[in-house]
């Protein structure tokens, strides 16, 4: 069956897949025989690259009930208790009933390796100053935009020198403004803190009783390492745009298999006509990043390297031509608004863009002046979305503490202070509020629009350990029950933020490492992302996915 096939006909396969179902099921107690509350129970199928995963109540009792059949391999997890491993036999309609028991860890150095890199990082010798420049805010801001740092890949004990060299190739990714002493005093705290030495913060993670209703979902990605994801509302096919390889990968839900369409061709440029990776210069490939899926049936694509709009026919399986965009430099993140208008912020130009789809037409919208904060030299407008209530465009931007309006029609432009620090993706519920992510200080904002402004409420995040923040990189809203689904990318938690409670929940994911990005939604209400950090090896395992989050 071809990607276009499968694409038509995914309502059907849904339909049409096996009705029986096998049931794993439990108890789960430590070695005293107590019950172990919120153990999470992975099975996974290594032919289909799929997983699911389930929590144990407060009698330590879970339930499974799954299509995956034949053998599978089981591992049980909980903080503070040693992974238990084993394989089990489950047939279509069988029914598997297991006594479990896990083991308590002992070891200071077993202890601190299992803590996500929020509690490693969170404990370095930051300044403390509100002047400061190595602050922890600004270090999470700085440091912590594309991948986790505290992770096994990161914390190993390295040398000042080291450390330079990596802040100095980083700096040139986002065009770092700190001279070589600042760099050296960075890369001080750095290898100072990161030191080899166990860290002495033991985290009180907390059991929501929604965990014993949740299932975690993950489909293993054979190739790349993509951003973002997004579910097509119609045939729940999951797109992602992969920077690394310059390809969408088009995986089945179902099936649990993945296709990579590559942009070779159709009059887009590409780094290589075998599909290998090759150099991160500008012009010698596309990278798309964000996408969101026009009037036409089409998803629209920023290609960041190559500064156009990038167009993938889901119809079809093909990309089409890009539309080159002159006055954008890095193509970030893309909406498309209730006439079918693409809209865009461009980080590296710090501009916002507006793309007509059907007359190819383009515009750059020029943005009031701010001030860079942090090490950036640029401020980089960032997040995007459309107002449902009124079509004018909001933006963010990350290293300016800055948020802004858009009139639509006459393009011009209304900026105001973040309420916030480091406002990162952003988006409207149905009634016209505006959630951003909080990314320098964990923070969750709800922004009302009004005449001349907004009003705003800023939620702080739950921490686990006391000054040890999350770092919140996007967020999404359920589209029935107007919950907001935020990532933690340095906690290995997903959280969701319920409005009429103000109150956060917060989910543990399967993987050490993980982050994830732009959120998206299945028809039946699963929360969707892409496991991506870079480098793909500090994420357990190795290997990139898709994971998605239901609560039943």
């Amino acid at each position: 069956m071809t990607i276009r096939d499968l694409t038509l006909a995914t309502g059907i396969v849904a339909l049409a897949a096996p009705a029986m179902a096998g049931t794993f099921s439990g108890t789960i107690s430590d070695t005293d025989g107590n019950a172990v509350h919120g153990a999470m129970v992975r099975v996974s199928d290594t032919t289909s690259g799929i997983s699911q995963s389930v929590f144990s109540n407060s009698d330590g009792v879970f339930t499974l009930t799954t299509d995956l059949q034949g053998t599978l391999s089981v591992r049980l997890r909980a903080p503070y208790h040693r992974d238990l491993k084993m394989k089990i036999e489950l047939a279509g309609d069988g029914a598997l009933a297991e006594s479990l028991v896990m083991e308590a860890m002992t070891g200071e150095a077993e202890i601190s390796a299992s803590l996500p890199s929020a509690y490693h990082f969170g404990g370095l010798e930051f300044e403390t100053g509100e002047g400061d420049l190595f602050t922890r805010r600004q270090f999470q801001r700085d440091c912590l935009s594309c991948h986790q740092l505290g992770n096994a890949y990161t914390r190993r004990s390295q040398s000042v020198s080291y450390w330079q060299m990596t802040i100095q190739r980083m700096h040139r990714y986002m065009g770092g403004k700190y001279n070589e002493q600042q760099r050296r005093q960075r890369a001080e705290i750095l290898s100072g803190g990161f030191d080899g030495n166990p860290v002495a913060v033991r985290p009180d993670f907390p059991l929501d009783p929604s965990l014993s209703d949740t299932v975690i979902t993950e489909y293993r990605l054979a190739r790349g390492n993509p951003h973002d994801s997004i579910v097509h509302p119609d045939t729940g096919i999951i797109y992602s745009a992969d920077m690394v390889m310059s390809h969408f990968t088009v995986t089945d839900p179902v099936t649990g298999k993945s296709d990579y369409i590559s942009q070779l061709g159709n009059g887009n440029q590409y780094h290589a006509a075998d599909g290998e990776i090759g150099s991160f210069s500008a012009g010698t490939r596309n990278m798309p990043h964000s996408m969101a899926l026009g009037h036409d049936g089409k998803y629209y694509v920023t290609n960041t390297a190559t500064n156009s709009i990038g167009v993938f026919n889901p119809m079809t399986a093909e990309w089409e031509p890009s539309h080159k965009i002159a006055g954008a430099r890095y193509p970030h993140t893309i909406r498309v608004d209730a006439k079918g208008i693409a809209w865009f912020t461009n980080s590296a130009s710090d501009n916002v863009g507006r793309l007509d789809p059907v007359t190819g037409e383009s515009t750059i919208i020029s943005l009031p002046s701010a001030r860079p904060l942090g090490g950036s030299r640029g401020t980089w407008t960032y997040g995007i979305d459309v107002n449902p209530i009124d079509g004018s465009i909001w933006y963010g931007r990350l290293f300016a503490d800055k948020i802004g309006r858009i009139d639509p029609d006459t393009l011009e432009v209304e900026q105001y202070d973040s309420p916030m620090h480091g406002p990162r993706r952003m988006h409207f519920d149905k009634a016209g509020t505006l959630w951003v992510a909080g990314f320098a200080e964990g923070e969750l904002a709800r922004i009302t629009p009004k005449e001349g402004g907004f009003d705003a409420t800023v939620y702080r995040m739950p921490e686990f350990a006391a000054g040890y923040r999350p770092a919140p990189y996007a967020l999404g809203v359920h589209p029935e029950t107007q919950e907001i689904w935020i990532n933690g990318t340095v906690t290995d938690y997903m959280y969701r933020f319920i409005p009429s409670e103000e109150r956060f929940v917060a989910y543990p994911t399967p993987l050490r490492g993980t982050y994830t990005r732009d959120i998206s939604f299945t028809a039946d209400g699963q929360a969707c992302a892409a496991n991506n950090p870079f480098p793909l090896t500090s994420l357990e395992g190795g290997t990139s996915e898709i994971l998605c989050l239901k609560v039943n």
